[in-house]
Order: structure tokens, then C-alpha cells, then sequence
């Protein structure tokens, strides 16, 4: 392709989550924890979960596959499908590899890209390459596809609440609604052991409560200041989160999101003069000499923070997290699932023309901060409207899952703990509870080759 396209970005999305959930209250009197532990201190409703009859590769062929169906995608249309993902079933083959079974009944075999793996950070890398790829000189005028997918489970205790499991697949292109800011990208990478999982013969990770939330914070502090700095070369106006329309984070737990944007309000407080501070940031100016590496565990910085950002949070943040409340942490999806909560929480009117940026975390650690734009032309509005018309329907189908007693729900993950790494093996899942459409697992067989069927 000679000429350089324009408006690169998400053409089209689809979004996969387990057809049963566990409430959250009912874990709590499960688990003979203190009424809103869960609820309120982590800010969850439900948790979605996987019996032994889905694996990563069934997930990600089941969004996979409903993003062709919905969208009528021509498959020799597509030229990349990249994956992100942390949960490893094998540590050679490729999930890409298995999800290329779609592509093979149509003779669609010259695709590239392969899986790409950093904790919750992986999606976003899978798409930063396909996005990259479009606007590079490789492009060969085809679309990407990018599929993030997770099943995110911890042994029982304290981190169990916060699991979850889900898939997003998205279609990438020029003259998208959906379209990715140039030039403005601020990462943060470092070497951390906050979250990590060495042992391959388990599910399970090694995670270090504390340190996870200092480098979350820290990764945030770094890649919003140098955000805000790109911008303001581009734009010598922007004003932070002031200039932006959402700000949607990788989301742990709901509760972690709602201190983000006040440590985005923080950031913006220390980087303000003292004119600026007075007018914008009244009744906080104790915090004046406060630094910000010294504040990360400061329940005072804290506390009047997201005081001072409750508007801010549920004007530009909030409506992004209706998919993590109820379905848990995703992992790599779990930005994503941020940012079709913000797109179905309004109409394609109330949408053109609006920018917002994304926070992308994994452990490790890898992080960036972004922006996309919502393009205000005319087809681009007829294709917004399309993509949220097809979401709606799709987070919809969280009001039809299946809710399920604690108890069986521990007896659910036990199976899956005792038998990861079991081969042959043949799940007792049902599969009667999983929506239609949904892949699942139907053996592993002694070398440990694993057979799907799509329910119908």
C-alpha cells in the first residue's frame, strides 16, 4: 500500500463471559468474611467462572468466532490475528494456532501474528502489534483481528473473590469509529515479582498483595505524567483528565479503579501551580509537599483524593466498569470489558467526538496509557452505531446466566485444581449450562491433544 491510511483502529468488538457466576454476597457468608468484604471493599457484585469444559482456547474460539458471525467477515479479508494471554496450557503451541481451525475450513491459512504474553498486559501488546501493523509498510490492505482471553483463578482465601474469567476479540482497520490516537502512547516497563506464576503444573499465581498495588499505582503515576506530556506537545491546551471525556483503567477489582482516578487527581494537583491548586483544588492544599513515592499507601492522600474525584469518577470513569463488577477480573480482556461498559453506557450521539484514555497494566511489569478518539465522520457514525448496537446485545447476556451456590462453585474449582494437569482426561462439566455458541472442551487424550465441540 503506498499511501498512509487514516483513523486505524477498533472496527468492530465482541466480548465473551462464563454462563455462570457466584454472587459476591454469598461468597462473603461462604467464606465467614466480614458483611461487604467483598462487596464493598473490593467493589465486586459477581464473579464469573469456567467449569473443566473451558479452557483458554475454548473462550477465545468462542468470541472469535461470534465476532466473524455478527459482523459477516469475510475470512480471506483477514491478514493478522494476534493474542494476548496469561493463562498457558502449553508452553510451545500457540493459542493462535487453535483458533486458525476457523480460519482452515475456508482456506484461510496467510495470516500472521502469534500469542504474546505479559500477565494482564498481553491484549493490549497483541493490539498495539496489529494496530502497528495496519499503519505500517507490511500492510497488505486486509484487516486484524485481535482476540484477549483469560481464566483467572486462585486457590481459596483471600484473592479468590477477586477471579473472573472472559475473552474479547476486535476487529482492526482503517476508517474505524473507533479510532487510536498517533504519537501519544506512555509506557512504563520494570522488573517487579508483584504477580507471577512459575509453577506450570498449577493455575494458581504467586501474588504479593501489597507490592501489586504499589506497582499499579507506580506504573499509573509514570505513564499519566508522560501521557499528559506527549499530549500537551500536540496540544498545548490539554489539561489532563480535565481535557479528557473517560479515563478507563485495567480493573483488579472495581475498588482499586475508583483510588486510580483519584491518584490521577492527585497527579494533576502536584503538577499544578499554586494558582492553579487554589482554584481547582480547593481545601487540599496540607498536601502541598507531599511526594508522590512516598504516598502510595497514605490512607489520608487516599481518602481526600477520591473525595475530591467522586464527580470526576462517575462522570469519566464509573460506567466503564459495569462488565468487572459482574463478571470479575478478565486479566488481558479486562481493559477491554472496560471499554465496551463505556460504549454501551451511552448513545452514539452523546459518543462522537469524544476522547478517553486507557489504562493498560500487567504485572511483571508492563504498562501503557493511550487514547482513542471516537471520529466524527459520518460513516464512522453509522459503523459506532453498529458496534454498540452489537455490544448491547451482547452484555445483555449477563442478565441470562446462571447463578451458583458457593458450595458447588468450590466443588467446581476443586475439579479444575485436580485435574490441570491430568491426561487423558474427559471434564464432567455440564455442558447444558453454556450459552449456544459457546466452544468447549470434549477430551485431552494421552498425548494430550485436546478435541472441541461448538454447542449449538
Amino acid at each position: 500500500m503506498s499511501a498512509k491510511v487514516q483513523n486505524v483502529g477498533i472496527l468492530a468488538m465482541e466480548l465473551y463471559f462464563p454462563s455462570q457466576y457466584v454472587d459476591q454476597v454469598d461468597l462473603e457468608k461462604f467464606d465467614e468474611v466480614g458483611t461487604g468484604k467483598y462487596t464493598i471493599g473490593l467493589g465486586q457484585s459477581k464473579m464469573g467462572f469456567c467449569s473443566d469444559r473451558e479452557d483458554i482456547n475454548s473462550i477465545c474460539m468462542t468470541a472469535l468466532h461470534r465476532l466473524i458471525e455478527k459482523n459477516n467477515i469475510n475470512l480471506h479479508d483477514i491478514g493478522r490475528l494476534e493474542v494476548g494471554t496469561e493463562t498457558i496450557i502449553d508452553k510451545s503451541k500457540s493459542v493462535k494456532t487453535f483458533l486458525m481451525t476457523l480460519f482452515a475450513k475456508e482456506g484461510a491459512t496467510d495470516i500472521e501474528g502469534i500469542d504474546s504474553t505479559n500477565a494482564c498486559y498481553g491484549g493490549t501488546a497483541a493490539l498495539f502489534n496489529s494496530i502497528n501493523w495496519v499503519e505500517s509498510s507490511s500492510w497488505d490492505g486486509r484487516k486484524a483481528i485481535v482476540v484477549a482471553g483469560d481464566i483467572a483463578v486462585y486457590g481459596k482465601g483471600p484473592a479468590r473473590p477477586t477471579g473472573g474469567a472472559g475473552a474479547v476479540a476486535m476487529l482492526i482497520g482503517p476508517d474505524a469509529p473507533l479510532v487510536f490516537d498517533c504519537g501519544v502512547r506512555a509506557s512504563y516497563m520494570t522488573h517487579a515479582y508483584d504477580f507471577y506464576k512459575p509453577d506450570l503444573a498449577s493455575e494458581f499465581p504467586y501474588v504479593d498483595g501489597k507490592l501489586s498495588i504499589k506497582c499499579y499505582l507506580s506504573a499509573l503515576d509514570n505513564c499519566y505524567n508522560l501521557f499528559c506530556k506527549k499530549m500537551r506537545k500536540e496540544n498545548p491546551d490539554f489539561k489532563g483528565l480535565l481535557s479528557l471525556d473517560g479515563m478507563l483503567f485495567h480493573s483488579p477489582y472495581c475498588k482499586l479503579v475508583q483510588k486510580s482516578l483519584g491518584r490521577v487527581c492527585f497527579n494533576d494537583f502536584l503538577n499544578a501551580s499554586s494558582a492553579e491548586r487554589e482554584k481547582q483544588f480547593p481545601g487540599l492544599s496540607q498536601f502541598d509537599n507531599h511526594k508522590r513515592e512516598e504516598t502510595y499507601f497514605d490512607r489520608d492522600v487516599e481518602k481526600a483524593f477520591m473525595v475530591y474525584s467522586e464527580k470526576l469518577f462517575n462522570e469519566k470513569t464509573k460506567p466503564s466498569l459495569h462488565v468487572a463488577k459482574n463478571v470479575g477480573n478478565m486479566y488481558t480482556p479486562s481493559l477491554y470489558g472496560g471499554l465496551v461498559s463505556y460504549l454501551v453506557s451511552k448513545s452514539p450521539d452523546q459518543l462522537i467526538g469524544k476522547k478517553f484514555a486507557l489504562f493498560s497494566y500487567g504485572s511483571g511489569l508492563a504498562s501503557t496509557m493511550y487514547s482513542i478518539n471516537i471520529c466524527k465522520d459520518m460513516s464512522a457514525g453509522s459503523k459506532l452505531e453498529t458496534l454498540i448496537n452489537s455490544l448491547n446485545d451482547t452484555v445483555a447476556m449477563l442478565e441470562k446466566r446462571q447463578c451458583v451456590d458457593p458450595q458447588v462453585f468450590s466443588d467446581l474449582m476443586d475439579v479444575r485444581t485436580q485435574n490441570y494437569h491430568t491426561a487423558p482426561y474427559e471434564p464432567s462439566g455440564s455442558i447444558d449450562v453454556l450459552f449456544p455458541g459457546t466452544y468447549y472442551l470434549v477430551r485431552i487424550d494421552e498425548q494430550r491433544r485436546r478435541t472441541y465441540e461448538r454447542k449449538l
